[in-house]
This record gives C-alpha cells, sequence and structure tokens, in this order.
C-alpha cells in the first residue's frame, strides 16, 4: 500500500505544479495584454491632445489671417525662417511628416542608433511645432506627425515595461514601433481598420516584421479608444452623395488619371527638393543657406494664402467639408495652389504632415474635373474618388488611401470603386516617382543616422592611445 500511496502524492504533487504553472502563465498573458491596452491608450491620449491643440492653431490662424490679411507677408516667412532654424538646430529628426522617420528607424540593424529617430524626448517636440506651423499658416497635417509620436510613445512605454520585467519580453522594438505608429494613425483619423492596414502596408514594405495578434490588437485597441472617447464619428463629414451613377467606371478612369499624374509630380517634388529643380550655379547657395530659402518659401505661402483667401493654410479640412457638402471651390485653381503650398511647406524643412493636405489637394482637384466636365454627374463623387486617388498617387499605398477615405467619411457603398481608383492612379503615379515618396525620404533619414554612427566612431578612434 505505501509504494502506491507515494506514487499517488507524486502525481498530486506534479499536477499542481503543472496547473500552478499554468496559472502563471495565464496571468502573465493577462498582465501584457493589460500593459497593451495602456500603451495603446497613451499613443490615443496623445493623438487627442495633439488633434486638440491642432485645431486649436487652425483656428486661430483662421482668425487672425481674416482679421490682418496683410500680415502674412511678415508673419509665414519670419515664422518659417523660426521654425526651420529651431528644427534644424535642436530636433533634426522630426522635420517632415514623420512617417518616414518611422520607416527608417524599422529598417535599421538592431544597435544603439535604431531608435533616435523616434526617441520620446525629442519625438514630443513634433506637437508644439506642428501647432506654430499651424498657426502661422502653414500647409502642414497632423497625421504624419501622429504616427511619429505614437512610435515613440509605444516604445518609451514598451521599453519601460520590458527593463521592469513587467510585459513584451517577447515584442521586438520593431513591432513596439509599428504597433505605435499605425495607432497613431487610426487614432488621429478616428479609423482603427486603416491604422491596420497602414501597418501591413506601408510600415511593412520591405521589412521583416511578425504581425503577431498583439501587433494587431494594439492598433486597433488604439483607435477604438480614441473612438469611445470621441464617439464614432467620421472624420469628415459622412458622404451623402450618388453611389453609382450612369459610366462610373469611365469617371473612375478619369480621376485617376489627373490625380495620379498630379499626384506623381506632387511625391517628386517633395522627393527632389529645391535644388534639384533650381540651376546649377544656385544649388550650392541653396543647400548653404537654408534660412534664406526659408523666408522665400514664406513669401510664396503668403501669396498662395492671399489668392485662395486663406484656402491653403493649414490642414485643409474646411476646404473638404465643403465640397463634401456640394459647396463650389472657394478658389479657382486651388488644388493646384494648395499642391505647391504643401511642396513649399515641406521644402522649407519643418514639422508637419502631408497626409490631411493630400486629401484637401485631391477633393479640390475632384471639383476641378467636375467644372470641367459640366457638372454632368455629382461633384461630391468626384471630390471622393478624387481624395483617396491623389493620396494614393502620392503615398503608392492604393489600399491604405481607400480604407482611409472610407472610414473618414463612411463611404462604404464605393469602396470598390475608391479601391479601383486608387489602384490606377499609383499606376500612373509611379510612372513619374517610382520609389513611394515615403521610402525615398526614409532612406535618407537611415543614410543620416548611418554616416553620423560612423564619423562618431571614426572619432572616438582617433581619440584612443596608440
Amino acid at each position: 500500500m505505501l509504494p502506491n500511496f507515494s506514487s499517488l502524492l507524486r502525481k498530486v504533487r506534479f499536477y499542481l505544479r503543472h496547473k500552478s504553472h499554468q496559472t502563471w502563465r495565464l496571468s502573465r498573458k493577462s498582465v501584457e495584454f493589460v500593459c497593451l491596452l495602456i500603451g495603446a491608450g497613451w499613443v490615443a491620449l496623445f493623438s487627442l491632445g495633439f488633434a486638440l491643440l491642432a485645431e486649436s492653431g487652425l483656428e486661430w490662424n483662421a482668425r487672425w489671417t481674416a482679421e490682418y490679411p496683410l500680415l502674412v507677408w511678415l508673419v509665414l516667412p519670419l515664422g518659417l525662417v523660426a521654425l526651420a532654424w529651431f528644427t534644424g538646430k535642436y530636433t533634426p529628426y522630426v522635420s517632415g511628416s514623420g512617417i518616414p522617420q518611422v520607416i527608417a528607424s524599422i529598417s535599421l540593424p538592431h544597435g544603439s542608433n535604431k531608435t533616435r529617430l523616434v526617441a520620446f524626448g525629442q519625438t514630443l517636440w513634433k506637437i508644439p511645432l506642428t501647432f506654430f506651423a499651424m498657426l502661422i499658416g502653414a500647409s502642414v497635417g497632423r497625421e504624419g506627425p501622429s504616427v511619429q509620436v505614437g512610435a515613440a510613445v509605444m516604445l518609451a512605454w514598451g521599453n519601460f515595461c520590458r527593463k521592469r520585467n513587467i510585459a513584451f519580453k517577447g515584442l521586438s522594438s520593431n513591432e513596439l514601433m509599428a504597433t505605435g505608429a499605425a495607432g497613431g494613425l487610426a487614432a488621429a483619423f478616428n479609423a482603427p481598420l486603416a491604422g491596420v492596414i497602414f501597418a501591413i502596408e506601408e510600415l511593412g514594405r520591405g521589412v521583416m516584421l511578425r504581425w503577431e495578434r498583439r501587433v494587431l490588437l494594439g492598433v486597433l485597441a488604439a483607435g477604438f479608444i480614441q473612438v469611445a472617447i470621441m464617439g464614432n464619428n467620421p472624420y469628415f463629414p459622412h458622404y451623402n452623395g450618388a453611389t453609382d451613377i450612369p459610366h462610373l467606371s469611365l469617371w473612375v478612369l478619369l480621376c485617376a488619371a489627373v490625380c495620379g499624374f498630379f499626384g506623381g509630380i506632387f511625391a517628386r517634388l517633395l522627393a527632389k527638393g529645391l535644388a534639384a529643380y533650381s540651376p546649377a550655379r544656385w544649388r550650392g547657395w541653396i543647400r548653404r543657406h537654408p534660412l534664406w530659402i526659408a523666408a522665400l518659401l514664406g513669401l510664396v505661402l503668403a501669396a498662395l494664402g492671399s489668392y485662395s483667401k486663406g484656402a491653403t493654410y493649414g490642414t485643409g479640412y474646411d476646404v473638404v467639408t465643403h465640397l463634401l457638402h456640394d459647396a463650389p471651390l472657394p478658389a479657382e485653381g486651388l488644388g493646384i495652389a494648395k499642391l505647391f503650398a504643401t511642396v513649399a511647406t515641406y521644402w522649407a524643412g519643418i514639422a508637419g504632415g502631408i497626409f490631411t493636405p493630400a486629401l484637401t489637394t485631391g477633393a479640390a482637384l475632384g471639383a476641378q474635373i467636375w467644372e470641367a466636365t459640366g457638372g454632368v454627374v455629382d461633384q461630391r463623387l468626384l471630390v471622393l474618388l478624387s481624395m483617396a486617388a491623389f493620396l494614393a498617387a502620392a503615398t503608392q499605398s492604393p489600399v491604405t488611401a481607400s480604407v482611409v477615405v472610407m472610414e473618414m467619411t463612411g463611404s462604404q457603398p464605393v469602396l470598390f470603386w475608391l479601391l479601383a481608383c486608387c489602384l490606377l492612379a499609383s499606376l500612373v503615379s509611379r510612372q513619374f516617382c517610382p520609389k513611394p515618396f515615403y521610402h525615398l525620404a526614409a532612406s535618407r533619414f537611415r543614410q543620416r543616422i548611418q554616416e553620423e554612427s560612423n564619423k562618431a566612431a571614426a572619432v572616438t578612434q582617433s581619440n584612443q592611445p596608440t
């Protein structure tokens, strides 16, 4: 009897240890899930704060430019110079959109320099710098900056949890950055599904990312937390235009061709920079005097803003809203004016995104197509198609563009036509800018980090005693 009792006791002990281990594993998974939700919550809160600050900047800009229209000729040049000087001297990694910095960080090899482009302390400067850009009237958006801020916030939270052995031991820096970046986009646009598509199509292009359930849950959580706080409302007004018209495929082809052409030119201008389109004898001076160039570009923005009665300032949200309500264009040629205003702002080297300005440019081009064709179809449909097509042409991410516009406007019935228009526009755009703009810009940031790293290593080696 005694041997049988000992055997039974060993089985009981084994069972208890096994159950204890399973319970501990379950609790660790629960803790990690809670930490993931907390990280997504931080991303959503930063995006919300950024959105409220940006709205204030746009409102104040509309007030002072309407009351003192001549003042823009002084404020814009001086404001661009100040922002370009501060960005170049103190926060060189927050210039431009923010999406290229995240793409570059994901593709950099693991090491001390991998996360420099999304360092928490420096990346937070993206918020006030974008706010001031909106305040003075630069053509910028907050969605690209929200991507970089989201990546920095999630990475900082993930590192905090990993150092204290709380959670995220199985997630790499790449996965944390991708989760925060896509979550930032989802929260910025109030579009959770678009965040997931953006992560897969844009951030995962050309790099190895493990699309674990935790990553996708984190992206969706950031978007849904924003929805819970702000309500399930589209970013733009709900689309109430036509969903089916005669010969719709021909209108899709027309919008795709026009927006693909201008979107490809837009991406090429952004990628090449001002010096590439200047006479050879001026290029050296342009590269040596970025502040003088910022002042000149500020005058260009003032001229475009005065011509368009302020429609080229900021994100252009009000322009898209009016056009989706079937209102006429505020100014003739607004689509081209907004395109060049966004290019001029980007060339100045300040912080600010191109996502929403690209949507505004596409919407204005759609209204111009409607006017040029005699208004024979619903203007709102052409505006919607052109918004998505121009964004797809500028970024060469057609699925993201179509889903973003669908979620931002609640236009699910025309999703198929949006996707078809985006795919065609992206094909046209590649004839002018073969490589996606965000990835071209990312390669420059990556090269810059590697050059700075090599210089630092050379200095360290030269200082060592022989």
